[in-house]
């Protein structure tokens, strides 16, 4: 029977229950005298009458006793009152690794820092001459201080490592005769402990021993580096048979990517012979490390050919500013394939020059050439603006590739002897052998593209675009697809051409706006139709090794892909971590070869850092006191005293800075994404744009000062920007994005009806509408020369249009006398 709230076991008060099984339930408390929260593991009365389960309960206070250990849970008291035994243990906060299995495979950094944890609790608990017998993912809690093992219950005292053998006997799972006190706990012959996780010896009744625990240890970390269990079965004799017959499907053939070493640890820890295993945890632990120090390294990839020698020699440093990481790759393996045991890979990282800095921002910075000799990134020199550097891995110097200044997402030709790129409002190709940059079309800057072998070149767009399709000998881009309102769909971009170049997957963003849900389609180009391959990722790649590659959460993961039949096969696994991800364009930077060479962008921030300053005339800036990776869509308020801002997931709401006091306010809570503020005329209200789920867009305002609750103004179409309020507070001005339209100018009267009206509508992607001081004018930007450029048109229609930029200009401000326009070009 539970305990209830309240209840007393000496000075230790029972708050809630946390768990159950068979060897007690677990309650968290508070210690009364020290005012901490514990747990409470509690033996009940009814079951402290059962010898066995009692000198068992005693058993694992005596084992955890004798163990302190930063990856052990503590034991801080023991107890009995009113017939009830308990422990008092460590309370600790997190999920068990049982719980995090359940979302699927660990990244191969985690597989190796939790496997380190646990053998050397393991190799402590050894020495200290305890067999724990029952390590499984449940007996495992994943903290912020890192993993703790659990529940001794099963442990057994044995001679102290260094002592001698190691000699104990499985627990027998029946009750002893209490007429029969001499009769041992344990008894050979029987079998304890969770079925898919024991040793043969324990399978078979024989005595259990140190590695014992190695064994399990093998089979969780099998389970986490591929999110199925070692051994598997329909019942448990047919777990029992696999066990002591069969060796578990290779790690690098279920997780392609994950690194040779470590399936060597596994396969060492499953051996069937306790003699050909790992003799002790500490082993154990020095093989893990000895990978995740980059021994293997295991941190990036595995499963590599036979490499060129001059791949071979390359052993450079890791950049200051961000690590370029090449990784070769086995261009023949096939998941579920019967290819050989994989070597380890071939990895290096790029030194940049200490005055380079490399370019992450909305596009792809990085290329790779189909052979895998060069690779292309996007840097700016102290001496210099941003620019394209072609790199040779047989040489130590990246070269300037001539004509390519301000150069977006480059991208090699199927021949590797051209580098596509977007600079200048167009789309132009630059020669490897020299030669200054030919123009292919005009196009604004991409995101995402892809060179074809019949020499079409497909590529994305920003805003709210379809893909568009080129030849590479030059032309007029054309519409390839053309976004589905049905299915609520606001850009198509990151394309890529799958092998025999009939096909390219892209990525699909939905009216979330969030590229964590994004889907990834397959297009056909014979036919212009495209269905679903996955759903929740950006950025798909496909890889030699049988799979398709995509991003999701700055992790890079891969899923079996039969590319013949464009069908996904199997359960998508992490291979890569902190790869730098943009949250707000969906790109990772990460590139593939066709002969299996991975390139990518080492990183944990999925956006820039990025600081609010003002800044004079002169350009001179001056702090605010805001810096942050978190906030984008700034917007000063009219007495220039707060700033709004939009913070990014995991907040995803608005919030108000306080200029003169330094504090940041939470102004909205809802489930949603809410974002582009504006303020109302006389400063009380923030404006702003919500969307929760696939309901429609809405206009919402709230009070200021945080006061009140929110009130919805309009619902509008499928997804909006606010641009700003009219001093005289009667309009509100906003981009309206459509899938037919794209980006189109709509006004709100904040008075009367407050009935949404169209103001422009054009083929064409206008955007960030700014309603003058005298109420005369917007100021907004439009694509409709093939790149953004800044106009201004009478508010009332009447008066004409005027193009205020001329090289290129986007987000124009009004200065408060009406009499000046600032607008932003490139960077």
């Amino acid at each position: 029977m539970a305990l209830p709230s309240g209840t007393k076991l000496g000075p230790y008060e029972i708050v809630e229950p946390i768990g159950a099984g068979g060897m007690g339930e677990v309650y968290r408390a508070r210690d009364t005298r020290l005012e901490r929260t514990v747990a409470i593991k509690v033996l009940p009365s009814h079951l402290s009458s059962d010898p066995e389960r009692k000198q068992r309960f005693e058993r694992e206070a005596r084992a955890i006793s004798s163990l302190q250990h930063p990856h052990i849970c503590t034991l801080h008291d023991v107890g009995s009152q009113d017939g009830i035994d308990f422990l008092v243990m460590e309370h600790l906060e997190g999920e068990t690794l049982a719980e995090r299995l359940k979302k699927g495979a660990l990244a191969t950094e985690q597989v190796l820092k939790i496997g380190m944890e646990v053998a050397d609790a393991l190799d402590k608990a050894h020495r200290k001459g305890v067999v724990h017998r029952d390590l499984k993912p449940g007996n495992i809690m994943l903290t912020k201080s890192g993993a703790k093992l659990l529940d001794f219950g099963l442990a057994k005292g044995t001679a102290a490592v260094g002592s001698g053998t190691l000699a104990t006997a499985i627990t027998a799972p029946t009750p002893v005769s209490p007429a029969s006190p001499a009769t041992p706990l344990t008894q050979h012959g029987t079998v304890v402990g969770t079925f898919q996780y024991m040793s043969p010896e324990q399978v078979e009744g024989k005595e259990a021993d140190a590695r014992t625990d190695i064994f399990a240890l093998g089979a969780v970390l099998y389970e986490m580096a591929t999110g199925k269990r070692a051994f598997e079965g329909k019942s448990q004799l047919s777990v029992a048979s696999a066990i002591l017959e069969k060796d578990p499907e290779p790690i690098t053939r279920v997780q392609p990517l994950a690194p040779a070493a470590l399936e060597h640890v596994v396969r060492t820890c499953l051996a069937k012979d306790p003699e050909e295993r790992w003799q002790s945890a500490a082993d154990v632990k020095r093989e893990l490390r000895w990978i995740a120090e980059g021994g293997s390294t295991a941190a990036a990839a595995a499963m590599a050919a036979p490499q060129r020698k001059a791949r071979e020699r390359l052993g450079w440093g890791v950049a200051a500013a961000m690590a370029l990481v090449a990784v070769a790759l086995s261009a023949g393996y096939r998941w579920g394939g019967s290819a050989p045991a994989p070597e380890v890979a071939k990895r290096f990282a790029v030194t940049l020059p200490a005055s380079t800095v490399l370019f992450t921002g909305l596009t792809n910075a990085i290329a790779v050439s189909p052979d895998g000799r060069y690779f292309v990134y996007r840097a700016a020199q102290s001496t210099g603006g941003w620019q394209l550097f072609l790199h040779s891995v047989s040489e130590l110097e990246a070269k300037p590739i001539p004509g390519s200044e301000d150069a977006l997402n480059p991208f090699f030709s199927p021949d590797g002897k051209w580098v596509a790129f977007f600079a200048g409002g167009k789309l132009k190709k630059a020669a490897l052998s020299g030669g200054a940059p030919l123009i292919i079309s005009d196009a604004p800057e991409g995101r995402g593209a892809s060179w074809g072998p019949d020499d079409t070149i497909v590529f994305g767009l920003p805003g709210n675009n379809g893909l568009r399709r080129v030849s590479a000998k030059g032309g007029k881009a054309e519409e390839l697809t053309r976004l589905d309102a049905s299915q609520r769909e606001v850009s198509h971009r990151w394309p890529e051409f799958l092998p025999g170049g009939k096909e390219v997957v892209f990525a699909i963003q939905g009216l979330s706006a969030n590229w964590e849900d994004a889907r990834i389609a397959v297009l056909s180009l014979e036919t212009g139709r495209w269905r679903t391959l996955l759903e929740g990722g950006s950025n798909p790649h496909y890889s030699p090794t049988g799979h398709l590659v995509y991003a999701r959460a700055g992790m890079l993961m891969a899923v079996p892909f039969d590319v013949k039949r464009l069908e996904v096969t199997g359960s998508p696994v992490p291979v890569l971590e902190e790869v730098f991800m943009n949250r707000t364009a969906g790109n990772a930077e990460a590139a593939f070869s066709p002969e299996g060479t991975l390139l990518y962008v080492a990183g944990r921030g999925t956006e820039e850092p990025r600081e609010l300053v003002w800044v004079d005339r002169k350009g001179t800036t001056q702090a605010t006191g805001l810096a942050s990776a978190a906030f984008e869509q700034p917007m000063l308020s009219p007495d220039g005293k707060k700033v709004a801002v939009h913070m990014l997931p995991p907040s995803d709401d608005i919030w108000v800075y306080d200029l003169e006091r330094g504090t940041l306010t939470r102004l909205t809570f809802q489930a949603g994404e809410d974002e582009s503020p504006a303020w109302s005329a006389d400063g009380k209200h923030v404006t702003y744009s919500s969307t929760i789920s696939d309901a429609p867009r809405a206009i919402l305002w709230k009070n200021a000062d945080g006061s009140g609750t929110e009130e919805t103004l309009a619902s509008t179409g499928l997804h909006i920007h606010l641009g700003t309020v009219s001093r005289d507070g009667k309009w509100l001005a906003y981009t309206n994005y459509e899938s037919e339209t794209r980006g189109d100018l709509w006004l709100l009267p904040l008075d009367g009806e407050r009935k949404p009206q169209p103001f422009l509508q054009t083929p064409f992607n206008e955007r960030d509408p700014k309603i003058s001081p005298d109420g005369q004018w917007i100021a907004y930007t439009s694509d409709e020369t093939g790149r953004d450029e800044v106009y201004v048109q009478a508010l009332g229609g009447a008066g004409g249009k005027y193009q205020v930029s001329s090289a290129g200009g986007f987000g124009g401000l009004w200065a408060r006398n009406g009499r000046e326009l600032f607008y932003r070009n490139d960077n």
